[in-house]
């Protein structure tokens, strides 16, 4: 298995793409990585690491995408840079899926450009792996589309569903809608006319509405909402956890008794830590299309990217984007 990666998207890039890809190199995750980006650069900083040189390949292309860069104009604009490249290299089948921790909306626009919709697909949406108290659960859309009708949303739900199934295994994954109430009349009309189209689908495992102070208790398996509420709720959570541990910090140092409550309690604290910690779930699968585009967080570091290659090479495995394509063409 072969994966490509944008070595020039995240924050700090290069560094964090070349350790994650070294990494994942030597924890078996895929057969070879091919490193997309400036030769020079990744040259000169792969020759700090010891690592099987059969099994990471350099790639050159020229061109960064940055953050402001739009992403309608990436793809036309900056072809022969590492993110658009990198998509390249999945849509002609020398790669078998594609990661990248750099500008979500090109990123999304390239892998639509390259690799197309699956059919009958209305949109693709992002689908993120979330930690709750008990396993990780799948939450989309979480940002790629601001705007839904209803058909985008039920849609979201089969994909969700699917991708539950065949990723983690689970035979009738749970579905829910992420409202502000329980009740069917809840929520705005979006909503409840999503939740009376749910219901009447029996190939989905539709349980009904889930309220955000539910989401941690991972009580559902696949959880729907459109871009906007996703991403707000995302970032949220996000921040909500790095201020629970910033107050934490700022109690533990403020006497002697609590520091000794602090050694006691550190394997407490440094589960919890590590179940919020993006880092350990690699990267949020652009579903619905004909391919495994995989983006990462932007301050990603080299565990999050050797995840990320994780998180890819699972979804190849599960084989979920032929199932995707099955089901949606034989509708």
């Amino acid at each position: 298995m072969r994966i490509a990666i944008d070595a020039f998207g995240s924050d700090n890039a290069p560094f964090p793409e070349v350790e994650g890809a070294i990494l994942a190199i030597k924890e078996n995750y895929c057969d070879k990585i091919l490193l997309v980006g400036k030769e020079e650069i990744l040259q000169k900083e792969l020759e700090k690491y010891f690592y099987d040189k059969e099994r990471i390949e350099i790639i050159p292309a020229s061109e960064v995408v940055t953050m402001s860069d739009s992403p309608a104009t990436v793809v036309k604009k900056k072809k022969d840079s590492s993110l658009v490249q990198a998509v390249k290299l999945h849509k002609e089948g020398k790669a078998d899926a594609v990661v990248s921790a750099g500008n979500t909306g090109a990123m999304m626009s390239a892998s639509l450009f390259g690799l197309g919709r699956i059919k009958n697909v209305l949109r693709p949406a992002i689908a993120l792996t979330f930690p709750t108290k008990r396993n990780p659960k799948i939450v989309l859309d979480v940002g790629a589309n601001v705007d839904c009708v209803p058909e985008n949303l039920v849609q979201f739900a089969k994909l969700g569903s699917l991708y539950s199934r065949f990723f983690f295994n689970l035979e009738k994954p749970k579905v829910a809608l992420l409202n502000i109430g329980e009740e069917s009349s809840k929520g705005n009309e979006l909503s409840k006319n999503v939740y009376e189209k749910l219901s009447n689908f029996e190939d989905i495992n539709f349980v009904g509405n889930i309220e955000g102070k539910e989401m941690m208790k991972g009580i559902v398996d696949v959880v729907v909402c459109d871009g906007f509420v996703g991403n707000v709720m995302l970032k949220t959570v996000e921040g909500v956890a790095v201020a629970i541990f910033d107050m934490l910090k700022e109690q533990l140092k403020k006497d002697w008794i609590a520091k000794i409550g602090a050694l006691l309690s550190y394997p407490a604290y440094a589960y919890l830590k590590k179940k919020l910690d993006q880092s350990e779930h690699g990267g949020a699968l652009l579903i619905g299309l004909n391919g495994v585009p995989i983006v990462a967080h932007g301050s990603s570091n080299a565990k999050a990217i050797k995840n990320a290659v994780k998180v890819a090479a699972k979804i190849v495995d599960s084989g979920f984007v032929q199932h995707a394509k099955e089901y949606f063409e034989g509708k």
